[in-house]
């Protein structure tokens, strides 16, 4: 008799993982989605450990994507924040100049 080696998407497996984390019971878990628990717990390893695909974080999971959208919306909260940086700098030499045009 063969053994049925069964696929699963990678959204099947964040998927899986999150629930087995919500749960706190990989076996819970594992038993209710009909998936092997030694597959599951592997899962759940990879997903703690590796960092390659999704992290867990506050049991939730956190997909390369959003990490690249925070990433990204850092970089440009780094440029905003220079550029008003600047304009400070350019205001404290402008009332320095008109106070003491003034004064």
């Amino acid at each position: 008799m063969e053994r049925q080696v069964r696929k699963y998407s990678k959204e099947y497996k964040q998927e899986a993982v999150s629930l087995a984390l919500s749960y706190g019971n990989v076996n819970q878990a594992a038993k209710e989605l009909g998936v092997p628990g030694p597959t599951l717990h592997e899962w759940v390893s990879k997903a703690k450990y590796t960092g390659n695909s999704f992290i867990e974080h506050n049991n939730s999971v956190i997909t390369q994507s959003d990490i690249s959208k925070v990433l990204e919306e850092n970089k440009e909260l780094k440029k905003r924040l220079l550029r008003l940086e600047q304009e400070k700098e350019i205001l404290k030499k402008a009332a320095t100049y008109f106070a003491k045009e003034l004064g």
